[in-house]
């Protein structure tokens, strides 16, 4: 039985239907918008997971100072998490103002090109893009820690099952915002519950008495204690400050909200932002409470979980919720990440692939190109959550440090009007502002403090492999502005202004390189008399006793079109072949053209195409640099009843 290619067209086409749904019309876009409770498993998953590896990171740094001073040294984090909590409140109200003033969303990158320049845009792009890519590979090996400290038969499979679940997400994501919003809602709003109940249980417990110490864990092996220091102190809070990590992603998608946009998404940035507060306290206590260490074995998260409800059910549920939570927090990058590439790529300073919208209304490439990169970071570092944990969180800080300060700047600017003046800037239209006093303190102050904890965490964690990101976001920023430069150059090139009237092509002259006379050849030179008279045949001899043969059937079947044989005593193919064109492109003259037919037949089954020469293919390659060359394929598709073993 012979499959057709519009069979197996068919065929691809069903399984796309199958993969990710069918195609939605442009005008169904509005359709595709979502709502608050949706909102918040969405863009809040990525910030709310957090907790799962926050106390986590911050209880690390800690255990350095544990030989020295004792387990007492890990109460610390309770206090480390109060400052973490005051910050993130710092950070909500800051953003709260950019998503009512910037209502068509882009966060950090829109309000730093806005409001401070280019440069400092694709500063605060870069280091985005770089978190995004960073989330999707903590927040995917941290919930496969998690799966294995219930079943350790896994953990030797952690990267390959972190793979696996990437590419999962990207399928999903695929089916658009709204499908996998509502796909993610059930898992997120699961392991709220759940979190919530076992730190209910827990502070229960503690105040009944009935809250016991935790046992039988494996600390990490400390190879050099250190004392109790300032520097430790930062560093266990520079660590712990990826609990903020997503708090900007409400910000960079507003525009898939239900209207009224900005309002739905500043309410939902205020359940997050309370819910992820409690959370973070309420684990960092409790573990404090329990004596929970760092461990290569058991997560904070599953010591506290079997602490309070013992080895039996709910301790797996509550690995199995927080493994969930863990991927869907992956979510708000893929949510967010192709946006943000849609909106560099608009600008022209990533390849414009990113702006595509795929037949479910999301941006396809953004979203392929980032299980790509999140894929390879899993690999690389092994799925260890403790690895990539270092190069997590700078690139948020960057980006709120510049958004609070384009915010900053836009408040001068308006508080330097009078009441009745305005003007026109890229974000719009900026006006006097009464109250613009307080909103310019609110980002003032919240620049200062992400700016600190920016410097903290790159002093900190410089050696641990922040290193990586602040060599890397300057190394993106300078390929984002040479892609820039190139679409630049293009559009010059391409523009028709003071381009005047071009020269009427008068002589056309075309080149048919034949391998042999065949049905294909034939066909080709049917098309080739269509538009040109002036035609040659060329054929590259490798032996000459075939030479003969070739003139007398050409004779027969070339239709008076003169023959040119060109000596290749080497056998070589391209290079004599190019030689001869380049030579004859330097002889034409300003209202001529070179055209180069290339006969090239089809198989019917393209499994055979790999059989065959594909000259068309390599000589396109070869010559597309040359100028006034076309370079034309003419396709011959052969039937069933004719050989697929002709000469080509």
């Amino acid at each position: 039985m012979t499959i057709s290619s519009s069979d197996e067209r068919d065929l691809v086409t069903s399984f796309k239907r199958v993969l990710i749904g069918k195609p939605l019309s442009s005008d169904e876009a509005p359709h595709q918008t979502i709502n608050k409770k949706v909102g918040l498993a969405v863009f809040a998953s990525d910030a709310l997971s957090s907790t799962a590896y926050a106390t986590e990171a911050i209880l690390e740094v800690l255990a350095f100072a544990v030989p020295l001073a004792g387990l007492a040294v890990l109460g610390y984090s309770v206090g480390v998490s109060l400052a973490i909590i005051f910050l993130l409140a710092v950070v909500t109200i800051s953003y709260q103002q950019t998503i009512h003033a910037y209502p068509g969303g882009g966060g950090a990158y829109i309000v730093a090109r806005d409001n401070l320049g280019e440069l400092p845009a694709q500063v605060a792009g870069a280091a985005l893009l770089t978190d995004y890519i960073l989330t999707v590979s903590v927040s995917i090996s941290s919930g496969v820690a998690q799966l294995a400290s219930g079943f350790p038969a896994l953990h030797p499979y952690r990267v390959e099952i972190a793979v696996v679940i990437v590419l999962l997400m990207m399928i999903v994501n695929l089916r658009g915002v709204k499908e996998s919003g509502v796909t993610f809602a059930i898992p997120t709003y699961f392991f709220l519950g759940v979190t919530l109940v076992t730190i209910g249980v827990g502070f229960y417990k503690y105040f009944t008495g009935g809250l016991d110490a935790v046992t039988g864990v494996t600390p990490a092996a400390i190879e050099a204690a250190r004392g109790v220091t300032l520097f430790l102190i930062l560093h266990a809070f520079s660590s712990g400050c990826t609990a903020l990590t997503g708090v900007e992603a409400i910000s960079n998608g507003i525009t898939a909200f239900k209207e009224p946009k900005s309002r739905n998404a500043a309410t939902t940035l205020i359940w997050m932002s309370v819910i992820l507060s409690v959370m973070f306290f309420g684990i960092t206590f409790l573990s404090n409470q329990i004596g929970a260490q760092f461990s290569r074995t058991e997560t904070i998260i599953s010591q506290l979980g079997r602490t309070i409800w013992g080895t039996g059910l709910m301790w797996y549920v509550m690995l199995g919720s927080t493994t969930l939570i863990l991927i869907m927090a992956a979510n708000t990058s893929f949510a967010d990440f192709p946006r943000l590439g849609a909106l560099h790529a608009g600008d022209g300073f990533l390849p414009r692939q990113l702006t595509f919208r795929g037949t479910r209304l999301v941006f396809s490439n953004g979203i392929a190109a980032l299980a790509g990169f999140a894929s390879l970071l899993v690999v690389v570092f092994k799925a260890e959550t403790t690895a990539l944990i270092p190069l997590y969180a700078i690139g948020v800080f960057l980006s709120f440090t510049l958004s609070q300060t384009g915010m900053a700047v836009r408040w001068w600017k308006s508080g330097h009007l009078k009441s009745n003046e305005e003007f026109v800037q890229q974000g719009g239209i900026v006006r006097y502002d009464p109250q613009w006093k307080l909103k310019l303190a609110i980002n003032g102050f919240g620049a200062i403090l992400t700016v600190t904890v920016m410097i903290v965490f790159a002093v900190t964690k410089f050696l641990d492999g922040a290193w990586i990101v602040i060599l890397l976001v300057p190394a993106l920023v300078f390929i984002f502005f040479r892609i820039h430069h190139h679409y630049k150059d293009v559009a010059a090139n391409l523009s028709l202004e003071d381009y005047g009237e071009a020269p009427r092509v008068q002589r056309n002259r075309v080149l048919l390189l034949i391998s042999g006379v065949h049905r294909g050849v034939t066909h080709a030179l049917r098309y080739a008399r269509s538009f040109s008279n002036d035609i040659t045949a060329v054929y590259v001899s490798t032996d000459p006793l075939e030479d003969e043969k070739l003139k007398k059937k050409w004779a027969t079947w070339g239709d008076g079109v003169r023959l040119h044989i060109i000596e290749s005593p080497y056998r070589r193919l391209l290079e004599p072949l190019t030689a001869y064109i380049d030579q004859m492109a330097d002889t034409l003259g300003p209202e001529e053209m070179l055209t180069v037919v290339v006969p090239q037949f089809i198989p019917q089954r393209g499994i055979y195409s790999g059989l065959h020469m594909n000259t068309a293919a390599l000589l396109r390659k070869a010559l597309l640099k040359q100028r006034d060359i076309v370079i034309m394929e003419v396709p011959y598709h052969l039937s069933r009843h004719e050989p697929e073993g002709a000469e080509e």
